[in-house]
Formats: C-alpha cells, sequence, structure tokens
C-alpha cells in the first residue's frame, strides 16, 4: 500500500520496479509545480535508469510509495529528463530555500519536504520541515518545526545564493560518478552554488567523473585559491589533463598557488604528449625496494584511498623510491603476493614476462598491451630505465572512450529492455517517445 505522507529526501535513492518486480531505476528527484492558492502539485520522479540516464516518471504512473521501494505501472518514457518553465526539482532547488513565517515569527530554512496522497495519482507538498537560525552559542542548532505551505512564504533575496546545504546531505551517500550526473542535470546557477559547498576532496573526486568542458566551467566559477586547493586533491593526470584546457596564464597561476609536490607532478605529466604513455600515466604508483616483504607489500595496497587499479600491483625499484625512480627492477602483481608467506622478499616474486613500456609510446600501442596480456596497469619507464609512473586500464578507457560517453544515446538500451519486459507483463503499450494525450507523459 502506498504511503499517504512521505518525506522527499529520504526518496533519493529509492529503488523503482515495474509491476513484474523488475527494476527500473532509482530516484534522484522529485518534480512539482507552484500554484497560485494551493500548496506546490507533484507532477513526477526524476528517475536514473541503466545507463546513468535519468527519465521522467509521471507521479500518475506510480501505484505504490513505501518500504524504501517504488512501484510503477512500467510505462516509462525513456526520453533524456529535461525541466520545463514552472518546473522545481524538490532536493535541488527547494531544500535549503529560505521561507518566512507569515506570522512574523522570523525566517528559517527548509530541510525537508513532506508529500502526500490526496487520491490515487494526485500528490502535493504538504508540510515542511523547517529549521530557524542558530542561537547564539555556537553549539546551538537552531529550533525546528513542522509547518504546512500557507504558514511561511520563501524568502529568497535578488543575487542571494540559496543555501546547497541540504542537497548535498542528501547525496551525501552518492558515488562520485553519480553525484557528477547529478550535478550535470541541475541548472548551472544551481550547480555551481553546489559545487561551491562541496569540500574540496569531495569536489575533485566529482570533477574527475565529469566531461572536462564541464571541469572548465566549474573550475572557472571557483576562485583561484579555492580552485588549487581541488586541483592539490585531484589524481595528478587528471589535474594535467584539467589544466592543458585551460588558457595558458590562467594555468600556470594556478600551478603556482597549488602546493609544490603537486603542481611537479602536473608539470611533469604536462611535458608529455596526450597521446603517449607519459601523457596518460599516473605519477604516483606503488613503489619498493627489492628487499620489501610481501607484508609490506599487502600493507601497502591496503590503503582505503588507493584506486583499484593501483592497487593490482606493485612495483621494484633501486634507490630513490620517487619517479623518476633508480633503475627500474619489475613489478609483482597482488595475486602472486597472496600465494606466499608474509616474510617472502618481493625482489624474488617479480614477474619476468612483463617489460614496461617507455614514456613515447603511444597510446594505441598501451592499450595493445594491456588488452594483450589481460592487464590492469603496465609500468612506464624513462631513456634511462627509471619508473616514471604506470598506464591503468582507467587512463586507457578514458582515452579511448568519445567525449560523451557519460552521456551516450545508447545507454537507454537497458531501459528499453525494461520498457519491453514491461509490455509483456502488462499488455500495455509503452511510451517510446513523446507526448500522449492524457497520459501525463513527457
Amino acid at each position: 500500500m502506498s504511503a499517504s505522507r512521505v518525506f522527499v529526501a529520504r526518496l533519493a535513492g529509492c529503488a523503482v520496479f515495474d509491476p513484474a518486480g523488475d527494476r527500473v531505476g532509482k530516484v534522484r528527484d522529485v518534480l512539482v509545480v507552484y500554484r497560485k492558492n494551493d500548496p506546490p502539485r507533484v507532477v513526477g520522479l526524476i528517475v536514473e535508469i541503466p545507463g546513468k540516464r535519468r527519465v521522467f516518471v509521471s507521479i500518475g504512473r506510480v501505484t505504490s510509495i513505501g518500504g524504501g521501494q517504488i512501484i510503477t505501472t512500467g510505462l516509462i518514457n525513456l526520453r533524456r529528463f529535461e525541466q520545463r518553465g514552472g518546473e522545481v526539482r524538490v532536493i535541488a532547488e527547494m531544500l535549503g530555500r529560505k521561507v518566512a513565517f507569515t506570522d512574523g515569527s522570523g525566517e528559517a530554512a527548509i530541510e525537508d519536504v513532506a508529500i502526500e496522497e490526496l487520491e490515487p495519482g494526485e500528490w502535493q507538498v504538504d508540510q515542511l520541515f523547517v529549521r530557524r537560525p542558530k542561537g547564539a552559542s555556537p553549539f546551538s542548532k537552531g529550533q525546528s518545526a513542522y509547518v504546512t505551505w500557507r504558514e511561511v512564504r520563501e524568502v529568497n533575496p535578488p543575487g542571494e545564493a540559496q543555501s546547497a546545504e541540504h542537497l548535498i546531505a542528501s547525496y551525501s551517500e552518492l558515488k562520485p560518478a553519480d553525484l557528477a550526473n547529478t550535478l550535470l542535470d541541475l541548472p548551472a546557477q544551481r550547480r555551481q552554488e553546489v559545487a561551491e559547498e562541496l569540500s574540496d576532496d569531495r569536489l575533485a573526486d566529482v570533477l574527475e567523473e565529469m566531461p572536462e568542458s564541464d571541469q572548465v566551467v566549474i573550475l572557472a566559477g571557483l576562485g583561484d585559491d579555492r580552485a588549487a586547493d581541488v586541483l592539490d586533491h585531484m589524481q595528478p593526470d587528471d589535474a594535467a589533463d584539467l589544466i592543458a584546457q585551460l588558457p595558458e596564464e590562467r594555468g600556470e597561476h594556478l600551478l603556482e598557488l597549488m602546493e609544490p609536490e603537486e603542481a611537479d607532478d602536473v608539470r611533469f605529466l604536462l611535458s608529455y604528449g596526450p597521446d603517449t604513455a607519459g601523457g596518460l600515466m599516473t605519477p604516483e604508483p606503488i613503489i619498493v625496494s627489492a628487499d620489501a616483504t610481501v607484508a609490506e607489500g599487502l600493507a601497502l595496497i591496503r590503503r582505503h584511498d588507493l584506486p583499484p587499479a593501483l592497487g593490482a600491483a606493485v612495483c621494484v625499484t633501486l634507490p630513490p623510491y620517487e619517479p623518476p625512480t633508480g633503475r627500474f627492477l619489475g613489478i609483482v602483481h597482488f595475486q602472486r603476493m597472496l600465494r606466499y608467506p608474509p616474510h617472502e622478499r618481493l625482489g624474488t616474486l617479480i614477474d619476468q614476462g612483463l617489460e614496461p613500456v617507455r614514456a613515447d609510446t603511444s597510446a594505441a600501442e598501451v592499450s595493445r598491451i594491456l588488452a594483450s596480456y589481460d592487464l590492469v596497469s603496465v609500468p612506464v619507464v624513462d631513456e634511462k630505465h627509471r619508473l616514471v609512473g604506470v598506464v591503468t586500464i582507467d587512463d586507457v578507457l578514458d582515452y579511448l572512450l568519445p567525449d560523451d560517453w557519460r552521456s551516450h544515446p545508447e545507454d537507454a538500451e537497458v531501459g528499453r529492455r525494461a520498457a519491453a519486459r514491461a509490455q509483456l507483463t502488462t499488455g500495455s503499450i509503452p511510451i517510446a517517445n513523446g507526448r500522449r494525450a492524457g497520459d501525463g507523459t513527457r
């Protein structure tokens, strides 16, 4: 049975199913339209289907909301969602807005919105969960209250940025790639507001998952000091790719503001062509001496912040152990480390059959090597056979995939299959594109 009242922030990420029990996608937001004298009316849900594609599901197609899941009729329009004039996203645009109490008792910020079902297929905003400003005490959180729509009115002074704090809290559990897609769906101004309130490391992770053109736009909206701090937290190869897209003068200025060690890594990568192993590589592999033990190697790859591709192997070199290192000796795959006792020396476990590539090796040749030998990473050396970095499989995929791979039209194929299953289940005709009279689809 559908719940009669639901708080929207709790819907974020809820699974959406068709009548047959097949998962269609997950909720990303709720769409409402304002009315002159009545509370806003819910028109539908923004649902993410396989392929990270966001589509609109009319509220009239929702048969049940409850138990952390949503059941639909199975009829879904697969056209990518586009927000129309007059439509408002509750999570992305309403949370954080300031409201004033109509009785003159002050202002508050919206932290959550409750929607209520009036009759089957008819939902409207019922209550707001708001919080008044903090008191004088630094430990005061501010008094909260449940109010109806008529007890408050929105007050956003012209030019004042809307707080993105509550939106960020709603999406706190999203993986960086999912949050990146969510931000790209927001209006440009709101996207920038959210970016400004994200922490440096979180924003860095999100930017790494965006197309470079969108990275440039967001970075342009940040102050130079903040932009440099974010670049410090990005992987050096991603930071180098981003700086390469900026005007030369600003790119150099940001490098001067970055931490010297991080800036040196980025400058080092920028010295190589973008279609070479040197341009693709990550200059921060795990590097150990030949005398290091299996126990030490496993401890290094166990680090929480280490990308999986970099943790697939450790590189063995002569000192020094920072790129460019001493002479490169070879790599030890983590699976091989698991087969030997903790005290075994890594110098005896080197993969003798894997040759490193030179920094000037073409990206195409690196791709062939990774594919031919089923590798996750390949070491990169300079003309003196010193290790300068590793190229990982994700570096190569980013290079090979088209610029718009995150939003490629073919991503909707899985969604089409789900709609086809719904047709077989319900005997109805799924909506493919456009609007059908009277059905509320888009």
